[in-house]
């Protein structure tokens, strides 16, 4: 016969692991992020690219990555914009 009062600390110390683990992720990748955001201040400062050009750029790679159907997401595309006129 299980207990509700143990399940329940057991799932209250599970959420506490949890919350800590991420944190201490969370707290490991600041620096990559300010590196990211100084990348990219750095291009749109010196004229390289504008930060729309920066958008494209990473959701181009984010779909290559993901490798998404571009056949796909074009006809989705050309439905919501339909949809939306």
């Amino acid at each position: 016969m299980s207990n509700p009062e143990n399940e329940y600390q057991e799932k209250e110390g599970r959420i506490t692991t949890y919350i800590k683990s991420l944190r201490t992720i969370e707290d490991a990748m600041e620096p990559y992020k300010d590196q990211k955001r100084a990348l990219k201040t750095n291009y749109v400062e010196n004229g390289w690219l504008s930060k729309d050009e920066i958008s494209m750029a990473v959701k181009a790679y984010r779909m290559v990555k993901e490798d998404t159907d571009i056949d796909q997401l074009m006809d989705f595309y050309n439905h919501v914009r339909k949809t939306c006129k």
